[in-house]
């Protein structure tokens, strides 16, 4: 009974991390500048940013995004591990 009781606690320490990294994804995303406007334009910098390509806070927030798409994808992948 006790040796079940830390797989039971990794599932749900997953689980919640899954979770909140999916809620953290979904903010993220929508986060993103579509055609126009955005993140950038939120801060003033939609001036610049048509010139320059992207901004350092575009960019930043391209990087924390993808962190985050890598983090959901292993723990969809260690769910699949847990629960097989």
């Amino acid at each position: 009974m006790l040796a079940a009781l830390p797989f039971t606690q990794l599932i749900f320490w997953v689980g919640l991390i899954h979770v909140a990294d999916g809620l953290l994804l979904i903010f993220l995303v929508l986060l993103h500048s579509g055609k126009g406007g955005g993140l950038s334009d939120m801060f003033g910098g939609s001036i610049g940013a048509t010139a320059a390509g992207s901004t350092v806070v575009e960019r930043n927030l391209d990087r924390i995004t993808v962190v985050a798409a890598l983090v959901f994808a292993f723990t969809t992948v260690g769910f699949g591990l847990l629960l097989s």
